[in-house]
This record gives structure tokens, sequence and C-alpha cells, in this order.
């Protein structure tokens, strides 16, 4: 007897069910996503992202930030990352519909930056940490970043977005340490980390 139909008909619907599976119907359910509007404030939520968070979304990428970093707050059950205030409440799949790619993150050589923006609302102190993270963050391991800054001569008056440097980092005497439009956007990328908003599949209380 030739069986070799059956086999062809099962490798095919092995596939099939696998596609359906694994695309189709991820697809169909996350792809209906849409903001949801706050009644109450009129904001929508998640937020849209500013031209200079999307151009710092890149320089994320490009930095390989996402090697050592996580952008998801794991459910009550799955870890300690409500108690460890990296949330108000789990993320869920509606937090990431804006962001394109999304930076999940596998490894947490750092913390979750999922809501880094509201944990550190501080650009200043976002600058300074990316310049010089164990100074900031002492015992942190974190590469510095300070290629994404310049260091310049004080021409009349400071600079106004000049970065305050902690030693042994601070400028010498007449200088100043800039940052360049890179790490503005990697800057504003980073503030706009906060999810510590409501949504009907996961409100706040939910911690």
């Amino acid at each position: 007897m030739n069986r070799m139909p059956v086999i062809v008909v099962g490798i095919f619907l092995t596939f099939l069910s696998s596609w359906i599976g694994l695309v189709a119907y991820p697809y169909l359910n996350l792809g209906r996503f849409t903001p949801v509007t706050d009644p109450d404030s009129g904001e929508v939520f998640p937020p849209p992202m500013s031209g200079l968070a999307v151009a710092g979304q890149r320089v994320y990428a490009a930095s390989g930030c996402v090697y050592c970093h996580s952008q998801q707050v794991r459910q009550v059950g799955y870890g300690s990352d409500l108690e460890r205030g990296w949330g108000s409440r789990p993320t869920v799949a509606r937090d990431f519909m804006r962001e394109n790619p999304v930076f999940l993150g596998t490894m947490r050589t750092g913390p979750d930056l999922a809501n880094i923006g509201a944990r550190q609302p501080s650009a200043m102190w976002q600058h300074q940490h990316l310049y010089q993270p164990s100074v900031v963050s002492p015992g942190s391991i974190m590469p510095s970043y300070r290629y994404l800054y310049r260091l310049q001569k004080i021409e009349g008056q400071r600079s106004a977005n000049a970065i305050d440097l902690l030693p042994p980092d601070a400028a010498p005497d007449g200088y100043e340490v800039v940052p360049t439009h890179e790490a503005e956007a990697l800057v504003a990328y980073l503030l706009s980390l906060n999810r510590n908003y409501p949504l009907p599949e996961a409100p706040e209380s939910s911690q």
C-alpha cells in the first residue's frame, strides 16, 4: 500500500497547524488592539512617541541595550518585578502596539526598563547615567556611552544642555560635556518608557 499521500498530507497538516498557532492566531488576536482613551482625562493609552523618541529607539537598538535590559514587567507568580517597583502592573501586549521593533529582551544583566521613564524622570540623570554609569549607580557593570557626548570649550556662557558630571569625569575648567543628537534622542526614548497607566486588561490595581 502506497502511504506517500498520507505522509504528505500529514506533513502539510503539521505545518499548517503550526502556522495557524504561531502566526495566524497571534495576528488575529493581537492585531485587533487599538489605543484606549481615558473617559475622564481624554488621554490616549498607550501614548504616541515623539519623533525624537522614535529616533532614540533606533539608537537604543544600535547601542545593544536590549542585550542586557528587558522591557517586560512580569505578572505576580512569575517573578518579583512588581515588588521591586519596576512597574505598577504587569505589561501586556497592548503596551507595545506602537513600537516597532519591540524590545522585550531575553536577559536582565541590568534592571528592566519598561518604566524607566517613570522611575527616573530626570533627563539630566539619564545623561549622567549613560556617561558615567558606575558613578551614578555604584556597582553597575554597564559600559559608558560617552561616545554619544562631546567635550567642547565653553564659548561665553555654559550651554543649556551641558551635562553636570561627577568626579572623576567632570569636564576640565573652561570645558563642558554636551550630548550629541543621538544622546538626546536616546534619552527621549528612555523617558518615554512609562507604562504606569491602566488598560482594560491590566488595571494598575492588578498588582
